[in-house]
């Protein structure tokens, strides 16, 4: 290399230690003329000097610079690494350059594709959600128009069918606002002092029909009063109501639903904590991690005829978040299930 070349890499170098992305240029044989130190990090400390192949397995990318290098145009290209990380890089000819360079500026796009994954993925499971209920209805319909039009029998228990269907549907929507809403005010944490134990109590009335249905009366224990805290008082009503519903729905039947309230020291101070365990049959370890995602479900069957669309933990988890609070689940197959949720005491 003369010293013309290694005057003409240094000023390189400082035009690409000023770009705030990963930055490198290759030469005529595709090795790492310069790199700043976020294109390092990428590519490796060692990858100046050596050939892009033995830092980066791209042929794709490896085409755009030979395109690049041919005809001056530039490219725009995505590289998938094998970390799942994801770059559009931008690939140009540097014809000034002596000897002459190809600048490749990367682009970390990594949380923007797995949100767009995200997001295909929601719309197909709310589609599914409401292309069941809308399919059953709609062959009922054609079934009360021709067929079963003159059935008084078929028809009223047609009708119910549709009824259960239209109600399902209902929830779904009437859920999915609630999550909408819920994310929209993730970040803005509520101030106003509520007092946990009436929130409790009020989420355990609206429920009280349910646990009758089951036989599972809902006992409290631990602090008695006025327990105050930071929150929105109808969110999480929206929390506690959802827990208690589900671990009576999904606990054992004639087995008490016990909702512990008691204080607790966190690493960001004291806190509440509300347990609601139930005496079910319990969920597999494998399951846990996924409970909070939207639309998964441990038994799709049993969820759906419980009246389950898929999104209550969800939603849960989202307004525990606003507050920043923690939701903690441990269960035991055949011992039963307690959510936890712990929340700061300012």
């Amino acid at each position: 290399m003369t010293g013309g070349e290694i005057e003409e890499d240094g000023l390189i170098v400082q035009v690409l230690d000023g770009i705030p992305l990963p930055a490198f240029t290759l030469d005529e044989r595709d090795t790492v003329r310069a790199a700043n130190v976020q294109a390092l990090a990428i590519l490796g400390e060692k990858a100046r000097g050596r050939n892009l192949a033995l830092s980066l397995r791209g042929p794709e990318l490896l085409d755009a610079v030979a395109g690049a290098r041919s005809d001056g145009a530039t490219r725009r290209i995505l590289v998938r690494l094998p970390d799942e990380a994801q770059f559009r890089v931008r690939v140009s000819a540097l014809p000034d350059a002596d000897p002459p360079q190809v600048i490749c500026v990367m682009q970390d796009v990594t949380s923007e594709a797995q949100n767009e994954a995200i997001r295909r993925e929601f719309v197909a499971n709310v589609s599914h959600e409401l292309r069941t209920p809308l399919t059953a209805m709609m062959g009922f319909i054609e079934t009360l128009q021709s067929a079963a039009k003159d059935d008084p029998v078929a028809r009223d228990r047609f009708l119910g069918i549709m009824s259960r269907e239209a109600g399902r549907m209902n929830r779904l929507v009437r859920d999915l606002l609630q999550l909408s809403r819920v994310e929209a005010e993730e970040r803005v944490r509520p101030r106003e002092a509520i007092d946990l134990t009436g929130i409790l109590r009020s989420a355990s009335s609206s429920v009280r029909q349910v646990a009758e249905d089951h036989g599972c009366p809902i006992l409290f224990r631990g602090l008695e009063g006025r327990v105050p805290v930071p929150g929105d008082a109808d969110q999480l009503t929206q929390v506690f109501l959802n827990l208690m519903e589900n671990a009576v729905k999904y606990g054992a039947r004639d087995k008490p639903v016990t909702v512990t309230i008691s204080r607790e020291t966190t690493s960001r101070g004291p806190a509440i904590r509300v347990d609601v365990a139930d005496q079910g049959e319990g969920i597999d370890a494998i399951h846990l991690p996924r409970l909070t995602e939207r639309f998964y479900r441990v038994d799709t069957h049993r969820s759906r005829a419980e009246g389950g669309t898929g999104l209550g933990l969800a939603i849960v988890k989202h307004i525990i978040n606003r507050h920043r609070g923690r939701l903690r689940i441990e269960s035991e197959k055949g011992r039963g299930s307690v959510f936890s949720v712990i929340l700061p005491e300012d």
